[in-house]
C-alpha cells in the first residue's frame, strides 16, 4: 500500500514537472506581451522590408497601431506580421485557402486577379476615412488614372508605389558605356557574370518586353515567345535570378547590374554609394502596391482600421504614413506625405536627387501590368519553367531520342557479346 502511494505521488510530481515549463512559458509570454484571452490577433501579410519596424530608432508602426487601437477602442490587438517576396507567392498562399490573413498588400495586377477570383472583400470606407482625405486623386477614386486594376478602389487602398529601373555599380560600368539609359545594359556581354535578373516571371518577362517594344499585356503568344527568346539569350551572361538576395549582391559589389525597384535602389545606395540608377528609355513598369482585406479575413473591421492608421500623418502616433515612406524609400500616393517638409528633407539627406528620382518622373515612359487571362497565365508559367530549366520542347525530343539510341546500342552490344560467348563455348 505504501509503495502504491509513493508511486502515485511520484507520478503526480513527474506530471507537474513536465507541465511546469509550458505553464511558465505561457504565463511569462502573457505577462510580457499583454496577450490574454481578450486579445485579438490581426494577421498582416506584406512585402519584405516594407514597413517601418522600429529598427535603428525608426517608428515601429505595428506596435504603435496596437497602442493606438487600445487607446481608441479599448480592445487589445496583437499584429502577427509576416512577409512574402513576390506577388506569385502571395497568390499561392491566398488561393490555397490554407491560411487566413486580415490584411494583404499585393501589387496592382495581382489585385485585379484576386478580385476576378472573388478572393477580396469590398471595403467599408466608414472605417477608412483618411483614404479620401489624404490620397492623391491620380491614385484613388472614380477618375484615378493609376487604379484601373480596381476601378473606384472598391477592394484596395494604395499604400506605396514606384517604378522599375536599372541599378548599376559605377566602378564596374563606365560613364560612357553605350548601354546606360537602356535595357540594353542588361544584355551586354561585356558585363557577363555581373548581371542579375528578376526571379519572378512577370517582371523578368517585362524587362525583355520593354526592350523589344512589346506590350507587357500582350494577348499574342508569339510575342511572349519572342520575349522568352530574349531572356534565353540573356541567360548565359547572368550571374543569377534574384529577389531579396539582390541587396547583399549589389551592396557588397559581387554583382554590378540589376533590374529592380527604385525604392530598393535607395536602400542599397545607403550601404554602397558607388551605385547609380536610371529608368530605361524604352519604357518601364509603374506599379502600385495596395492594402486589401481577403474575403476569408476574420477581423475585417479591425483590418480596415489598420489600413486607415497606415494612412495617418498624425504626429501623436508617429505619423505612420510618413514613417513607412521614409523607411522603405518607396514613393507615397499620400498627398500629406509628398508635401511634408520633413519628409522632403529626409529624402534629400539620403541622396541629393532622391526625392526627384521618386516623384519627378513625368518624362519617363511607363505602363502597368494588367491581369491576364487564365490561358495566358498558364502560358507564362510554362515559358518561365522552360527558361529556368533551360529545356525546350525540341531539346527534350533530342534528349529522349538520345536515350532511346543509347538503350538500343547497349542492347545490340549486349546480344552481340552474348552470341560471341556462346559461339566460343
Amino acid at each position: 500500500m505504501k509503495c502504491n502511494i509513493i508511486k502515485r505521488i511520484s507520478a503526480l510530481l513527474l506530471t507537474i514537472l513536465c507541465l511546469l515549463p509550458s505553464l511558465l512559458f505561457c504565463l511569462s509570454g502573457c505577462a510580457a506581451e499583454g496577450i490574454g484571452s481578450d486579445t485579438v490577433t490581426l494577421y498582416v501579410y506584406n512585402w519584405g522590408e516594407y514597413i517601418s519596424d522600429g529598427s535603428e530608432g525608426c517608428l515601429d508602426s505595428n506596435a504603435v497601431f496596437e497602442d493606438w487601437y487600445y487607446d481608441t477602442y479599448g480592445v487589445r490587438v496583437k499584429v502577427n506580421y509576416s512577409t512574402f517576396s513576390s506577388n506569385e507567392s502571395l497568390y499561392a498562399k491566398l488561393s490555397s485557402g490554407s491560411v487566413s490573413y486580415d490584411v494583404v498588400v499585393p501589387s496592382d495586377y495581382m489585385i485585379e486577379r484576386l478580385i476576378s477570383e472573388d478572393l477580396l472583400a469590398p471595403l467599408n470606407y466608414d472605417n477608412i476615412p483618411l483614404a479620401k482625405e489624404n490620397l492623391l486623386p491620380e491614385f484613388f477614386g472614380e477618375t484615378s488614372e493609376h487604379s484601373a486594376y480596381d476601378p473606384g478602389n472598391v477592394y484596395s487602398v494604395p499604400y506605396l508605389y514606384g517604378m522599375i529601373g536599372i541599378i548599376y555599380n559605377t566602378t564596374m560600368v563606365e560613364a560612357d558605356d553605350p548601354g546606360l539609359g537602356s535595357w540594353k545594359l542588361m544584355w551586354d556581354e561585356n558585363h557577363a557574370g555581373n548581371i542579375l535578373q528578376f526571379n519572378n516571371s512577370r517582371d523578368a518577362f517585362g524587362t525583355a518586353q520593354y526592350f523589344l517594344g512589346i506590350d507587357v499585356n500582350s494577348d499574342d503568344e508569339a510575342e511572349w515567345r519572342s520575349a522568352l527568346d530574349k531572356l534565353r539569350e540573356q541567360k548565359p551572361i547572368l550571374q543569377g535570378y534574384v529577389m531579396d538576395e539582390i541587396y547583399n549582391k549589389m551592396e557588397n559589389g559581387s554583382a554590378g547590374i540589376a533590374a529592380y525597384y527604385a525604392g530598393d535602389y535607395l536602400a542599397m545606395y545607403e550601404n554602397n554609394p558607388d551605385l547609380e540608377f536610371f529608368y530605361p528609355k524604352e519604357g518601364t513598369n509603374l506599379y502600385v502596391d495596395a492594402m486589401c482585406v481577403p474575403k476569408s479575413a476574420k477581423n475585417k473591421e479591425i483590418a480596415e482600421r489598420y489600413i486607415n492608421f497606415m494612412l495617418s500623418v498624425d504626429p501623436t502616433y508617429g505619423a505612420p504614413a510618413i514613417a513607412n515612406a521614409e523607411y522603405t524609400y518607396y514613393a507615397s500616393p499620400n498627398q500629406k506625405v509628398v508635401d511634408d517638409e520633413s519628409y522632403i528633407e529626409y529624402m534629400s539627406e539620403i541622396k541629393e536627387d532622391a526625392y526627384e528620382k521618386m516623384y519627378d518622373t513625368d518624362a519617363v515612359q511607363t505602363s502597368t501590368y494588367k491581369n491576364l487571362s487564365g490561358e495566358k497565365l498558364m502560358l507564362i508559367n510554362r515559358l518561365w519553367e522552360e527558361l529556368k530549366s533551360d529545356v525546350t520542347v525540341s531539346a527534350g525530343i533530342y534528349v529522349i531520342c538520345g536515350i532511346i539510341v543509347t538503350v538500343l546500342l547497349g542492347l545490340f552490344i549486349f546480344f552481340a557479346v552474348r552470341k560471341k560467348i556462346r559461339n566460343i563455348y
